[in-house]
């Protein structure tokens, strides 16, 4: 006897329950149907976009008229730039659900549509403009085409990557603080911050009025420098003038690319091109630290080194208050209305912005036109600086430590310059280190866009073939060397030390360590260097003098001074632990400060270097 019921194909309850399982199995394929297209759709367009629009080109003017200058190419922009009858979110949904659809598109935008192009949509960026990693908590982080593993950089960050996943020809945002060079340095694309004031910014939302700048991204320089001419309403054609560069040495030093692939590059490039003076080389902080006076009052006089890196690091920190000051007056009353949900980074920010209390204001605008008249009096209408676009690679996605100390300061010395001076700058992609993307930047003086795009539009093709060029060749020999001298040379580099002579005390120590591997001279001509501000070449000359004299105090100090002026505040501390294939095989050493107050545990200078270390790591 079965206990199972036979099924009669004419009871109706038979046909519920096949139908119902038919339904279980079709929503179940469905759900994952979607949850696949979600993933594909986000792999696919790499989690740039926030909102997608289409704002078709204005009519093309009939044949036999030139089609227009943007004509065919898509592009994308920030979500803190006005389009009509759509709600402008600046990288917040809170800001979003407590605004009102635009009523006007901003004119940048109206600008490029009326010029041929297409708007296809808006992108996500860091909440308010004021990140630079272009990690969203709210809306994701956009993926980096060439890192996948690594941050876009922002705030800009879904631009940038909408552009170098060739999901647009070019994408608009702005550039406060940084905000468009680091995500282009970080996704291999072109990057430009325009001068100060250069394009309209009537329909985007400002961060920091007195350091905002219009900034797009591109993957080819000859649609960067198209787009330019249409926001700038540059002329045509331009006199033809000659070129002179600037090297920005101490800036290098900050950056972990051999110069093989940056400077030597360029200098070849110049060499070459017609019109192209020979480069001069420059210590840049101790330029500012000269013609920037106001500066004084921000340098943290506890620093072993007054001039340089100091300097750099004060003026980012006058950028950082500047801005502060100028978001507090926008945003406080809201912010403090509405509490938004943010990130830790930026939640930070605004929680020192809205409590911000500046002394003395009117000193941060003095500053800002000082080192406006300092740059343009170094450059001039046809001179151009070189330097790095970022010291660091892109940091690993959600990466324990964020934004340390060390790699914030390095980053802000570099971004500081142009957003303090309203200078424009252009960040190129220079190919690759370690398979990081390596970005050299061109900064020209304030109001000089286009010879700016210009210059590196002329120059591109060049520099693409000495790349190709310095890639395939061997490393080239440390032209700084670790060289010697006797006693007597070393006597007659202290007397050129003590007159303040500090290339030909170099010398002297140089011709000294030919003759005799001392310890001391490398220790002496470390000296030299760190007043020179050559900061890399006097932690080599320590890390010698401590292989050979393991007890020599003078070299932990100048070494810990050099990687502090490096700002490189936990080697200058403690030196990291020893790693093996990913592998922890040793605790962490004494580092150059701690070593010298084992070896002189009453060293006052050793003890003030410890604690202002510890206060800047914390």
């Amino acid at each position: 006897m079965t206990l199972v019921p036979k099924l009669n194909a004419s009871n109706p309850k038979v046909w519920v329950m096949i139908g119902v399982g038919v339904a279980g199995i079709l929503i179940l394929t469905e759900v994952k149907r979607r949850r696949l297209k979600g993933r594909n759709s986000i792999k696919q367009n790499y989690g740039a976009f926030i909102q997608r629009i289409e704002l078709l080109p204005f009519p093309q003017p009939p044949p036999p008229a030139a089609p227009l200058s943007l004509s065919a190419l898509t592009f994308a922009i920030s979500d803190n730039i006005d389009v009509k009858e759509y709600v402008t979110g600046f990288g917040s949904p809170d800001w979003k659900q407590t605004h009102e659809v635009a009523t006007k598109t901003a004119m940048l935008v109206t600008a490029l549509l009326k010029n041929g192009s297409t708007c296809v949509g808006k992108t996500i960026m860091d909440e308010f403009g004021l990140g630079i990693t272009g990690e969203n908590v709210c809306y994701g982080t956009p993926l980096n085409p060439k890192l996948p593993s690594h941050i876009p950089g922002g705030s800009a960050s879904g631009s940038a990557v909408a552009v170098a996943a060739e999901l647009v020809d070019f994408a608009l945002g702005t550039d406060t603080t940084g905000c468009i060079r680091a995500p282009a340095a970080f996704c291999g694309v072109f990057g430009f911050r325009s001068s100060h004031g250069a394009v309209s910014t009537i329909g985007v939302l400002p961060v920091s009025q007195s350091l905002d700048c219009i900034g797009w991204l591109a993957r080819d320089p000859s649609v960067l420098h198209r787009v330019g001419h249409v926001l700038l309403h540059m002329p045509s054609v331009e006199p033809k003038r000659t070129r002179y560069f600037v090297i920005a040495d101490d800036l290098f030093q900050l950056c972990m690319v051999p110069k093989q692939k940056t400077v030597y590059v360029v200098t070849k490039v110049i060499e070459k091109l017609p019109g192209y003076q020979t480069p001069r080389h420059l210590n840049l902080g101790q330029y500012i630290a000269s013609n920037v006076p106001s500066l004084k009052g921000f340098i943290d006089q506890s620093t072993i080194q007054q001039n340089g890196m100091s300097t750099l690091g004060a003026l980012s920190s006058v950028m950082f208050l500047l801005q502060s000051y100028e978001f507090k007056t926008n945003y406080e009353e809201w912010m403090k209305a509405v509490k938004p949900r943010l990130g830790s980074q930026v939640s930070n920010y605004i929680a020192a912005a809205v409590t911000l209390a500046p002394e003395n204001i009117k000193v941060l605008y003095r500053v800002r036109t000082e080192m406006r008249v300092a740059m343009k009096n170094l450059l001039k209408n046809d001179g151009i600086l070189v330097l790095p676009s970022t010291a660091d690679p892109p940091l690993k996605l959600k990466s324990r430590q964020g934004l340390s100390a060390e790699v914030h300061d390095r980053t802000f010395a570099l971004l500081g310059i142009a957003s303090m001076s309203g200078c424009c700058q252009a960040a190129i992609p220079l190919g690759e280190h370690d398979n990081y993307p390596i970005s050299l930047s061109f900064i020209a003086s304030h109001g000089t866009d286009k010879f700016l795009l210009d210059t590196f539009l002329d120059m591109y093709s060049s520099l693409q073939e000495e790349v190709s060029i310095q890639s395939s060749a061997s490393p080239l020999q440390d032209t700084n060397g670790s060289i010697d001298e006797s006693e007597l040379l070393k006597e007659k580099g202290n007397a050129a030390f003590k007159g303040r002579q500090w290339y030909k005390a170099v010398s002297y120590y140089t011709e000294a360590i030919k003759l005799n591997d001392n310890a001391t001279y490398y220790c002496n001509r470390a000296a030299a260097y760190l007043e020179l501000g050559c900061f890399q070449q006097a932690e080599e000359d320590c890390t010698t003098a401590i292989s050979l004299d393991k007890k020599n105090v003078k070299a932990y100090m100048r070494r810990g001074t050099a990687r502090e002026s490096l700002f490189f505040y936990k080697e200058a501390l403690q030196d990291p632990p020893y790693f093996k294939v990913g592998r922890r095989v040793g605790l962490p050493k004494l580092g150059d400060i701690r070593h010298a107050l084992v070896l002189e545990p009453q060293n006052k200078f050793a003890s003030l270097a410890e604690k202002r270390l510890r206060k800047l790591i914390s």
